[in-house]
């Protein structure tokens, strides 16, 4: 990964230029006006979907008075920061600006809560999962495209054997354990290694069983991301079929809160959830040919 966060800076940055202008009391217009810019360009700054030049720093921070040349020093270090070339440079094209996005927010995170409705989580995937679901999902994928969104998928997984890992805990719908992706020997394989993840102190898995019903978000996978830094302390990420979308405002926040608090009380506990992916496990491996299932010595 790439020893920069890009995404984050940008967003710190955005917070703290949002922070200074409310403490001034003016308008996003009045600052534009003084700016000699459109309102969209300090609206898009201070929302962290656009870079922030360290000249716009500095004229920035004369706008708002800003006389603490350390604060200055901070601001415009985040600003050079945010715009050197990051994950892409470092991986190419994998076809989606978003994943980008995705993966420094993930990489930055001290804890992630994640919903997965449908499919194994991407930082639980095998290879061979990741290769099928992706194939399946974008079925005209260049394949060098395919290999390079497999290979980043993979690299990923590396934050959960980090020295420092991030809090994950992640809820699985029953659907995601039995719809198989690929073959029946590479369902086994998967629910095999999501058994042996599920096993590490930071992590917690949690099986949404079918019995429970309808439930909040169950339409909707999201991803929550929680930061060190107070500028940035709550991400979700949402995906749709043709876009995704960050949120961050509070009223935002407070929505998939509640939900990840209601999926865990209705959700099985850590220990069922896990002999229910045992069950599926044995069902998949029960189907593979009898070959499968012998010792070198038995064949």
């Amino acid at each position: 990964m790439a020893g920069t966060n890009l995404t984050l800076r940008r967003r710190q940055l955005a917070s703290r230029l949002r922070e200074l202008r409310h403490a001034t009391g003016m308008t996003v217009d009045q600052v534009a006006q003084e700016l000699l810019c459109s309102p969209a360009k300090i609206s898009r700054m201070e929302t962290g979907q656009r870079g922030v030049s360290q000249r716009d720093v500095r004229d920035l921070c004369r706008i708002y008075g800003v006389s603490d040349d350390k604060l200055v020093t901070q601001l415009m270090t985040l600003a050079r920061e945010s715009r050197q070339p990051g994950l892409k440079q470092e991986w190419g094209d994998l076809g989606n600006d978003a994943i980008y996005v995705y993966m420094d927010l993930e990489a930055a995170a001290v804890s992630i809560t994640e919903l997965q409705t449908a499919y194994i989580p991407g930082l639980f995937q095998t290879e061979e999962y990741a290769r099928a679901l992706i194939r399946g999902l974008l079925p005209r994928i260049d394949q060098e495209l395919l290999e390079r969104r497999v290979e980043a998928r993979m690299k990923r997984q590396l934050l959960l054997t980090q020295k420092e890992p991030p809090r994950y805990w992640t809820f699985i719908d029953e659907a995601a354990l039995l719809r198989q992706v690929g073959d029946a020997s590479i369902m086994t394989d998967q629910l095999e290694q999501v058994l042996r993840l599920a096993q590490a102190p930071h992590v917690t898995v949690q099986v949404i069983p079918f019995e429970v019903g309808a439930y909040m978000s169950a339409d909707g996978p999201f991803v929550m991301f929680r930061m060190k830094d107070p500028a940035v302390s709550e991400v979700v990420y949402v995906e749709m079929l043709n876009r995704v979308e960050y949120l961050e405002k509070p009223a935002e926040l407070e929505i998939y809160r509640e939900a990840v608090e209601i999926i865990r009380a209705a959700a099985l506990s850590p220990n069922e959830s896990i002999r229910r992916i045992a069950k599926a496990k044995s069902d998949f491996s029960a189907a593979l040919p009898r070959s499968d299932h012998l010792s070198p010595g038995e064949q």
